[in-house]
C-alpha cells in the first residue's frame, strides 16, 4: 500500500473535475483531475495516476457548455464521452452534476458508500469529513 493514497477524478470538460479536486484538497484529500477526456490512450487514468478510487463526474452537453462557455459542437463533447468509456466502466463513484450546486457534488461523493470504504480502509483514524470548506470535521 502506497504511504498516500490517490483519488482521480475524471470526467467531460465542465463536469465539474477541477471544483472537486479543489474541495476534496482543501479537506487534506489526495484529489487530482485526469484529462482522461483528451486522450486517446483508453487507460490514461490508470497509468498516469494509479488511483485507489477514482470518481466519475458526468454532465450533459448543454450543462458543460453553459457552465464553461464553450463554443463547441455536440460531436466534440461525444468524443469526450467516448474517450471517457473505460473510466465509467471503472470508476468507483459516478455522479451526474446536471442539476447539483458544486457542494452537493462534495456531499453525494463524500456519503458514497465507495468513499466510505476508501476512507475506512486509507484513513482509518479520521472521522467524518465536513461537507463545506472550513467546516470542522
Amino acid at each position: 500500500m502506497r504511504e498516500r493514497p490517490q483519488i482521480a477524478i475524471v470526467g467531460p470538460c465542465g463536469a465539474g473535475k477541477s471544483t472537486l479536486a479543489q474541495e476534496l484538497r482543501s479537506r487534506d484529500l489526495p484529489a487530482r483531475q485526469i484529462a482522461q477526456e483528451h486522450s486517446f490512450s483508453p487507460a490514461m487514468w490508470q497509468h498516469l495516476s494509479k488511483p485507489d478510487i477514482l470518481i466519475y463526474l458526468d454532465a450533459s452537453y448543454e450543462t458543460c457548455s453553459q457552465r464553461k462557455y464553450f463554443n463547441w459542437l455536440p460531436k466534440e463533447y461525444a468524443k469526450q464521452i467516448h474517450r471517457l468509456q473505460h473510466a465509467r466502466q471503472h470508476c468507483h463513484i459516478y455522479v451526474n452534476t446536471d442539476d447539483l450546486k458544486p457542494e452537493e457534488v462534495v456531499d453525494r461523493v463524500l456519503s458514497s458508500d465507495s468513499f466510505s470504504i476508501w476512507r475506512a480502509v486509507f484513513l482509518p483514524g479520521r472521522r467524518k469529513l465536513g461537507t463545506m470548506r472550513g467546516e470542522s470535521s
